[in-house]
Parts: C-alpha cells; structure tokens; sequence
C-alpha cells in the first residue's frame, strides 16, 4: 500500500519529482526501519479505523448472534436504546478489546502486505514495479491469514465482550480467564477455521482493489500520489468487494465464538450455517447486517487504507529530512 508509487513509475514523465514510497533502500531506509514504519503506520490504520465505525460495528455483531430480523430501523433502534440506557460511551463498548486486537492484527497484516509483495515481486521478476494481478491477489490474501492466525484470540474476546453486559466481564483479562477456567482454552479458537476461510478472500480483494486503483489511477491521470479524498474512494470500494464476497463466513465466525454466552451449541461451520438457514433463512441469516457492513465497511477501510499511506508518506519525508541534515 506504501508501494503504490513504484507501481505508478511507468506513467511519469521525465523531470517529474516522484516521492518514492516504497522502495527503502533507494531512500536510504534500511530493512528494519522499513519494517518499523510499517508497523506503526498499519497500528495507527486500524486504530483509527476501528474506533470511527465501533457503534455500527458492535452493533452489526449483536444482530449477527442473535436471530433478531436485521433492519436499518431496528438498528437504529438498538444504538439509541443503549445510548438511553448505559450511556453515549456505551456504544464503544468492547472498543478497547477492539483495540488490543486491532493494534497488533493490522499492524502485522499491514507489514505482511509490504514484505510478502517484495518477496513475490523477487520471484516472478517484478522487484520494484506493479505485481500481476494474481500475486497482487496472493499478497494480501496471505498478509490476512498471518495476522489473522497471530491474533485471533483477542478477536474472540473482543466478540464477547461486544455481546455482553458489562456485569459479565470487568475487563479484557476477566474475559480470557472466564473462557480458559469455565470453557477451556481450546474455546479461544472457536471459529478459527471459518476466520481464515473468510480471511482469504476478503483480504485478498482488499488489498488487490485498493493497489489495482492506484495503479490505474496512476496511468490514467499521471499523478504519481492519489489526493486523499480518491485513496478513501479506493479503500471504500475495496472494502465493499472484500467484505461482501465473506461476509457469510463472518456471520457463521461470530456465532461460534459467542456460543457459550448465548446459548447455542454451535460445532462446525458446515452445522452452524445450516442451523443459521435453517431458523433464519439465507438472506436474513447468513447476510443478516450487510446492509450496515455497506455502510461501516468502506468508511472504515478507506480510512484504514488512507490512514497507512499518508502515515508511511510522512514518516519517510521525515526520515529524508533528517538523513540530508548529517
């Protein structure tokens, strides 16, 4: 995402100045600072992110495990119920477990994402330039898993959390010794399966429709940098591709890992989803809060998107500056 420039080279003219955001060691960036600057910047993306859309999206996960008809109104109705009830704060509830997983999930994912397109681009002979589009597919779909499979239990805690009253669980610590004395620790991967199966695609068309944007936009229009309000254009449709084509999976993940409190005896992802259609249908079940994906989905990864490049833009100018200062 920080490469984008690279793969805009082509549509330059000479003379033009090209900030070079991708390319570490032409900038004198060494290995690890690249990696560093990935890391903060990917953590500050999803931190952003995350907490813009948090009422929506504990909102989305409280419908998607119970059998409750989905409606925008009944939605609304939900947000302003709590909001008489436990207060404005209330609606971020389950944020700071949002937090505790998000930080480190999109950070690693972020990074992933620059190194596995380096690692593919030196394979298929692409180093420096625009992947294909298969490998650009293949980046981010393996940049997901990795960070998903680091830090899926922390995904799990922030689903209960999110579910629950706050009576139930103090805090984020309550919640994991809770689940581990009364559950087992095997219940921290609940839903793992249905994760990765749902993280592969949705990364994946993410990160491919966000960098295939950028490139086109790059050609068409000779900037080599998109303004920022066109990178939140990019990251919102890749957002809206990403999360439709999984959404079903990530219905099916949050009913297994919110089993325990809700009463359910959910097993496998092949009963859950029959269960799901079974007593809900198809539409309203397996796609029950797409609607509000629609909405809280884009906003949040073009934010995401948009939050990562302008960080990783400015952290290298700053590095130039002070690297032409010695």
């Amino acid at each position: 995402m920080g490469s984008g420039v690279q793969e805009q080279r082509a549509s330059l003219t000479q003379g033009e100045v090209l900030p070079r955001a991708s390319s570490s060691q032409s900038e004198g960036l060494k290995p690890t600072q690249s990696v560093i600057n990935s890391l903060f910047s990917g953590a500050l993306a999803g931190a952003v992110a995350k907490t813009a859309v948090a009422p929506l999206d504990r909102t989305k996960i409280i419908f998607q495990v119970s059998s409750a008809r989905f409606s925008a109104k009944e939605a609304y109705r939900l947000i302003y119920r709590t909001y008489l009830k436990d207060g404005f704060l209330s609606l971020w509830r389950g944020n700071s477990a949002t937090m505790v997983r998000v930080i480190p999930y999109a950070a690693i994912q972020f990074c992933a994402h620059e190194q596995y397109k380096q690692l593919l681009g030196g394979y298929y002979g692409f180093q420096g330039r625009a992947l294909p589009p298969l490998p650009r597919l293949l980046a981010g779909s393996m940049a997901g898993t990795t960070a998903a499979m680091l830090t899926y239990p922390l995904d799990m805690v922030r689903a209960r959390m999110a579910v629950t009253p706050k009576e139930m669980y103090s805090n984020i610590l309550h919640v994991f010794v809770r689940i581990s004395r009364e559950e087992g620790l095997k219940t921290l991967y609940r839903g793992f399966t249905p994760t990765i199966l749902g993280v592969v695609p949705y990364a994946g068309l993410s990160f491919f429709t966000y960098e295939t944007l950028k490139k086109l936009h790059a050609e068409r229009s000779g900037r080599p940098q998109p303004y920022s309000y066109e990178r939140l254009a990019f990251g919102a449709c890749a957002g809206l591709i990403g999360q439709s084509a999984s959404y079903p999976l990530d219905v099916v993940r949050r009913r297994m890992q919110t089993a325990g409190v809700t009463g359910h005896t959910y097993g496998t992802i092949l009963g859950t989803m029959r269960e799901i259609v079974s007593e809900e249908g198809v539409v309203r079940g397996l796609y029950k809060g797409l609607s509000m994906n629609w909405v809280k989905g884009p906003i949040a990864v073009g934010i995401s998107f948009t939050t990562f490049d302008l960080t990783q833009i400015l952290l290298k100018k700053l590095h130039q500056m002070g690297y032409t200062a010695r």
